[in-house]
C-alpha cells in the first residue's frame, strides 16, 4: 500500500510516517501543498492522509485535484477543527473520511486500511490465488491452510502478486507499490525480499522468475 502524508509539521509528519513504515505501508511525505500536489502527479497513492490547513496550495484545493484528477487515491483529512460542520465541509470536498487531532495512532492505521479496501475498481477484501490466501484487512497469510509468519514487507509482496492473480509483477512495480520514495531504485531490496518470502512458502516453489519480467505466482 502506497501512502503520502501531507502535513506541514515536519516532526509530526516525519513520525507518522515512521509509524506507518512500521505497520507495513510504503510512505512518502509532502510538507505543504504544492509538494503534495508534485507527489501526486508522478505516483499513484492508495491513500492520502491530508492536513486541511496546508500551507502553499491549500489543503482544500488539494482535496478538490484528487478527486478531480479521477486517479482513485482515498483522502484521510487532518485537522485541529473537530466540529460536526468542519467535517461535513471537509466530506463536502470529497474527502473519504475525516480524523481530527489529536487522534489515536492506531485509529489512524485502521481508518487507512479500511479506505484501501475501498478503491475505485473494487477487490474482495481476501485475496486468492491457488493455494495461497492474503487476508489485507487482519494482516494473515496462509498456503494451504497454514498460516505464514511474514515480514511487513514480505506481506506487502504477496498481496501484490496475489492480487495480480498470475499477472507479472516487475520489481519497479514493487518498488512503486511496497516500498516508497527513500528506496534505493538500485537496490536488490526486492530480490532480497522474494527470496525470503519463497524460503517461508514452502515448495513446491509458489513464486516464479519471469526472464526480464519479473515475478508471479501460479504456474512457473
Amino acid at each position: 500500500m502506497r501512502v503520502l502524508v501531507a502535513e506541514d509539521f515536519e516532526i509530526f509528519a516525519r513520525a507518522i510516517a515512521t509509524g506507518l513504515r512500521r505497520a507495513g505501508m510504503a510512505v512518502d511525505v509532502a510538507l505543504d501543498g504544492d509538494e503534495a500536489l508534485q507527489s501526486l502527479a508522478v505516483t499513484r497513492y492508495d491513500v492520502v492522509v491530508l492536513d486541511r490547513d496546508l500551507p502553499g496550495t491549500h489543503g482544500d484545493e488539494v482535496c478538490r485535484q484528487i478527486v478531480a484528477g479521477g486517479a482513485g487515491s482515498r483522502v484521510l483529512m487532518l485537522t485541529a477543527a473537530s466540529t460536526v460542520a468542519d467535517r461535513v465541509e471537509g466530506l463536502g470536498l470529497g474527502a473519504d473520511d475525516y480524523l481530527p487531532k489529536p487522534f489515536d495512532f492506531a485509529e489512524l492505521v485502521a481508518r487507512i486500511r479500511a479506505l484501501a479496501r475501498r478503491p475505485a475498481v473494487a477487490v474482495p477484501p481476501v485475496l486468492r490465488s491457488g493455494e495461497l490466501t492474503v487476508d489485507p484487512g487482519r494482516r494473515e497469510a496462509f498456503r494451504s491452510g497454514r498460516r505464514l509468519d511474514l515480514s511487513p514487507k514480505e506481506f506487502a509482496v504477496l498481496e501484490c502478486l496475489v492480487a495480480a492473480d498470475g499477472r507479472i509483477v516487475s520489481a519497479e512495480e514493487f518498488l512503486d507499490r511496497v516500498w516508497d520514495s527513500e528506496a534505493d531504485p538500485f537496490t536488490t531490496a526486492v530480490k532480497s525480499t522474494i527470496r525470503r518470502l519463497r524460503l517461508k512458502l514452502g515448495d513446491p516453489p509458489a513464486v516464479h522468475t519471469v526472464r526480464e519480467g519479473g515475478y508471479r505466482v501460479g504456474h512457473g
